[in-house]
């Protein structure tokens, strides 16, 4: 069975200076939400007033002549509060609606903005259901659990004024029922909010291990592993449904128990007020107004219990919302620090590639974990093709992770155009490459958005001349509508050599100097892979570039090969030099089978 680790318990004054700038913008609509809430108290008060003068004088009198006159008032007291009922959870759940849409756009901008590292170790099921399940139930708790509670306790307070003007003796024997009910709530509440909060932690977890089942199906059906996939999505429900189930137990034994107090207490009032009655110290109308109030008070009594489920739900799903902001954003410190004429001067620096040194560069992924790179050292010129070499795990990727400032944390230097690294804001950076990834992604929009992704300065010829760099209008132009061609979910409907020429067009559309290739020819077939090693080849004679490949026709034509073992250089040259030295490169050549 999974487990799930409890989350910090916050204060409701912490999580209201969080969240209150979504709630605070729309002030004026929540206050016109509570300003028919006094005309609701003057009806609620009213009507059972009515009842009682009805009863009393003109029933028990048997006065009909009048009866038209009061009947006239039940009807617009109760027109009335229909129209203040409605005024004010049109008012409340619309101003609801704009927070919680407020709230979504700045959790997913905050999502944009976390650190690419965050991602490598967070399932994005899990950020899912931060900006989905999680935000409806704060949205269900703020339209019509919290603020519907306030209300509620205003009109209690004020029916039980009344009741008080009428008999203040009934009034005792009603508030016995109090200190069992809150002692009830206030232990149920507890449990409850406990369960909520595992059972939102489940549901996150549950949805991450969903969305991962779902874009991997195809290689799950393909190995047969349809029957353990299940298994575990089904251990996941399990501990979703016992959660769930035991916070629908706790709300429904908090319903029953109130609903009983409140049976016996209705109970007693009949019994106590009847006696009252027979000896005429009591009016027949006040009794029936007095019940007719009660059971007014008990309505919102009773939906006190599930708004309290509301709530819980609400508080359990804003400690998950809340990990989201307690997460550190991906910040630039040396952007920050730099006026603008300096941030000018660099970009001018920058604006094409020079040089790149790596200077006994150092790096581990935590402070106290072992080192990934050890003393990483070589330079890169302009129109120089570097092709880094090694096992799984050597550390070719954590190099071009580092140039991309996906992680900052290196010891050494590393230099570009001989400004180090770590002093130039990321920004320019990403303006300094292009990068092809070893994982492709699509989105399901046309191939001109995927290859241009809307980015600034990239017109419709960039995208068509990036196309035509790495050879993808030769298949692009043969689809129907060309570039306005639709892809499915991830480039469902094209082959992976096709997803991965896109890719590559997408890379090559900033048209920036130095191009960083990851794995760029590991899942293609042989006829794709030449268009891409033509196009390698294209771009050499003009840029730069550091690929990491396993394929012989990438690493051979290389101006230099750097051949890497557990975070150390081990080998450096060209194919032919490394060949002849018989090393390390030699034998993983040879293991190659002449590929």
């Amino acid at each position: 069975m999974p487990k799930f680790n409890k989350a910090k318990k916050r204060s409701l004054s912490a999580y209201w200076t969080q969240f209150s700038p979504f709630i605070l913008p729309y002030k004026r609509l929540y206050l016109l939400g509570f300003l028919p809430i006094p005309l609701s108290v003057f009806c609620s008060v009213a009507f059972p007033w009515l009842i009682i003068q009805i009863v009393d004088q003109q029933l028990v009198n048997q006065q009909w002549e009048g009866m038209w006159f009061w009947l006239i008032l039940i009807s617009l007291v109760l027109v009335m509060n229909y129209m203040a009922s409605s005024s004010y959870l049109y008012f409340v759940q619309k101003a609801a609606l704009f927070s919680m849409r407020d709230m979504r756009l700045d959790m997913f901008a905050r999502v944009l903005d976390f650190p690419r590292s965050y991602f490598d170790k967070t399932p994005m099921g899990s950020v899912l259901t931060r900006l989905t399940s999680d935000l409806e139930a704060i949205n269900e708790s703020l339209a019509s659990g919290l603020l519907s509670m306030v209300r509620d306790v205003l009109i209690t307070l004020a029916l039980l004024v009344f009741l008080t003007t009428i008999s203040w003796q009934l009034t005792l024997v009603t508030l016995v029922i109090a200190p069992p009910i809150y002692w009830v709530t206030t232990l149920l509440r507890r449990l409850l909010h406990e369960s909520q909060l595992s059972s939102r932690r489940v549901l996150s977890q549950s949805t991450g291990y969903l969305q991962e089942s779902l874009q991997g199906i195809k290689t799950v059906q393909l190995y047969n592993a349809e029957a353990e996939t299940q298994k575990r999505f089904s251990l996941f429900t399990m501990a979703f449904y016992r959660y769930q189930s035991r916070s629908n137990l706790i709300d429904a034994g908090l319903f029953a128990i109130i609903e009983g107090i409140t049976t016996i207490s209705m109970g007693l009032i009949i019994w106590y007020g009847a006696h009252e009655i027979l000896a005429a110290a009591l009016s027949v109308g006040v009794l029936i107004g007095f019940i007719q109030t009660l059971d007014k008070i008990f309505v919102p009594v009773r939906d006190f219990t599930s708004q309290i489920a509301s709530i819980q739900r609400a508080l359990a799903a804003l400690q998950n919302i809340q990990t989201l902001y307690d997460q550190p954003l991906e910040t630039d410190n040396k952007e920050e620090s730099l006026t603008q004429e300096e941030m000018t001067k660099m970009a001018s620096q920058l604006t094409s590639f020079t040089s790149l040194s790596f200077d006994d560069v150092y790096f581990r992924y935590t402070p106290t974990g072992a080192y990934v790179l050890k003393g990483v050292t070589f330079d890169l010129n302009k129109g120089d093709k570097i092709a880094l070499v090694g096992s799984t795990g050597s550390g070719k990727s954590t190099i071009l992770r580092l140039l991309t400032k996906t992680y900052r944390e290196y010891q050494g230097s590393i230099k570009l155009n001989g400004i180090e690294l770590r002093d130039i804001p990321k920004k320019l950076v990403n303006n300094f490459f292009s990068l092809m990834q070893q994982e492709v992604y699509l989105f399901n929009e046309s191939i001109a958005f995927n290859i241009g992704l809307q980015r600034k300065g990239i017109s419709d010829q960039d995208i068509r001349d990036a196309a035509n760099y790495v050879y993808a209008n030769e298949f692009i132009e043969k689809l129907p509508n060309g570039y306005q061609f639709v892809l499915s979910a991830n480039g469902g409907n094209l082959s992976a050599g096709q997803s991965q020429l896109v890719a590559f067009a997408r890379a090559m559309a900033s048209g920036s100097d130095l191009v960083l290739l990851d794995e760029a020819t590991s899942s293609v077939d042989s006829v794709t892979e030449n268009m891409i090693q033509r196009a390698i080849d294209h771009v050499f004679a003009e840029k730069t570039v550091i690929a990491i490949a396993h394929r012989l026709s990438t690493i051979q034509h290389s101006d230099q090969i750097i051949v890497l073992d557990q975070g150390n250089i081990i080998e450096k040259g060209t194919h032919e030099s490394l060949i002849k030295q018989g090393g390390f490169y030699a034998k993983l050549v040879e293991n190659t089978d002449g590929e």
